[in-house]
């Protein structure tokens, strides 16, 4: 009786215990000990026998496999003992990219977040009278010195929490619970992984009460919603999408003299929020915190690491008696951030105070010209010509991302980049598997590639890697 193909396939596989009496794991054995060696040996020979079994491997690869087994197994190890999050290079033009980790951090803030997180540090402690402190203050002090003016009447507070979500539910829970929040229905919006306002409402305990269609709400529908149940009026920036044509919704003015008339707070989620003109870098439609503060709003939440440059945090800037009432909710000491979060803000807000945006990597790639990006996309593309790779430039946009101004694109001079032999698809996955991994877009059968969102030193590491994959 012939013994099928595969079957033979599978008797040339060793067992576990044959790979282990293999001398060259020896060294290896040491480093890593028995056990960890065993279950790598373990996962290497099933991922073989899916091969196998997919008919990817015939007896000559699988005897090329086998001869290289202890190599394979050490990389296994290796994978298994090195760090999952790691760094990648953004060639996506996406500047706040919310998969890639949105806003990177300043110098300074790495510096500050160092020097917080290897010492003793005065996060609570005031050195003044030796008195237990505040962990606020930190950055409060900054925040009002930025918010502060005589339209804001020049008393703003500020307090962090863990990101914008769990600001907007803090506020709720802590100004409404059990009562009732206006909001517009053109205004229930759905962000990232799939958390809705609605959902943020109801997990305050606030109760919600729509107004207004979807695409034409007017502040007299908030009037005629108003009960004694009201405890709350809410408007959300739509950050990540716009309504279009025939729509219509309340001035900012409007709905504040309506807050004010019936004495009721107003509260406005920016999403993203910034504290610079964003008009400099050619953004359109997209409120700064001052702004809403000017117009008289009470309440403003907003993200640290999308527009504002920083890390990952939720902002609640407004008046003094609400945000004090929002400090004193139990929820805040659940919601709130770590040392290294107040670092990397401090070291953030205080590049705003000294007018030195430049210092703030993702503001200073919004400020980048054309012309700049074009000079090194020549510059890489006459690099990786000579390698073989065809490379032309090409106008495109960069984009904000983060769910900021989604109608806002910054125009930018984009490399695209085709291979001889390999798919764009393929060439996609090759960066990926680099080190470290490239992250590109793919239009029209091409790889494209944005240099505004590459950090200059970074160029020439692209180009050994495009080389690379070329050979």
């Amino acid at each position: 009786m012939t013994t099928p193909p595969l079957a033979e396939l599978f008797r040339k596989l060793p067992s576990v215990d044959e790979v282990l009496r293999d001398p060259s794991l020896r060294d290896i054995e040491e480093t890593y000990g028995r056990e960890s060696v065993a279950e790598a040996a373990r996962i290497v020979l099933s991922r073989l026998r899916q091969e196998i079994s997919s008919a990817l491997l015939n007896e000559k690869s699988l005897e090329l496999a086998l001869s290289g087994l202890s190599g394979a197994i050490e990389n296994q190890l290796r994978r298994e003992s090195s760090f999952s999050l790691r760094p990648v290079l953004n060639a996506t033009g996406v500047l706040l990219h919310t998969n890639l980790g949105r806003a990177p951090l300043s110098d300074s803030a790495i510096d500050h977040i160092r020097e917080s997180a290897t010492r003793y540090s005065n996060l609570e402690f005031d050195l003044a009278d030796g008195s237990r402190g505040k962990r606020d203050v930190h950055v409060d002090r900054l925040f009002r010195r930025l918010l502060a003016s005589g339209k804001t009447g020049g008393d703003i507070s500020t307090v962090v929490v863990n990101n914008n979500a769990a600001a907007v539910l803090l506020v709720l829970n802590t100004l409404a619970e059990g009562g009732e929040v206006i909001v517009s229905r053109g205004e229930l919006v759905e962000i990232g992984g799939s958390f809705r306002i609605p959902d943020v409402m109801a997990k305050s305990g606030a109760i919600l009460r729509e107004v207004g269609t979807t695409n034409r709400t007017r502040v007299s529908d908030y009037e005629k919603a108003i009960t004694d149940k009201t405890r709350l009026l809410l408007r959300v920036h739509r950050s990540n999408f716009e309504i279009t044509g025939f729509t219509e919704q309340p001035s900012m003015e409007e709905l504040v003299a309506l807050a004010r008339q019936r004495g009721i707070p107003l509260l406005e989620d920016l999403g993203s929020g910034a504290l610079f003109d964003r008009r400099s870098v050619g953004i359109d439609g997209e409120p700064a915190v001052l702004d809403s503060l000017h117009a008289g709003v009470d309440i403003v939440t907003y993200s640290g690491d999308k527009l504002l440059g920083g890390p990952q945090a939720g902002l609640i800037s407004g008046r003094p008696e609400f945000v004090a009432r929002i400090r004193a909710n139990s929820l805040f000491r659940a919601l709130r951030v770590d040392k290294l979060t107040y670092a990397a803000l401090e070291a953030t807000l205080l590049a705003y105070v000294r007018q030195d945006h430049n210092a703030i990597p993702a503001l200073r790639m919004m400020r980048l010209a054309k012309q700049e990006i074009e000079a090194r996309a020549k510059t890489l593309a006459a690099d990786i010509t000579a390698a073989g790779i065809r490379a032309e430039l090409l106008d495109g946009d960069s984009l904000l991302g983060g769910g900021a101004a989604p109608s806002t694109v910054l125009p930018t001079r984009l490399l695209a980049i085709t291979y001889a032999e390999l798919s764009a698809q393929e060439v996609a996955a090759r960066l990926r598997a680099c080190d470290p991994p490239i992250i590109a877009r793919i239009e029209e059968g091409r790889i494209l590639l944005d240099l505004r969102t590459v950090f200059p030193e970074q160029d020439a590491t692209l180009a050994a890697a495009l080389r690379r994959i070329a050979s």
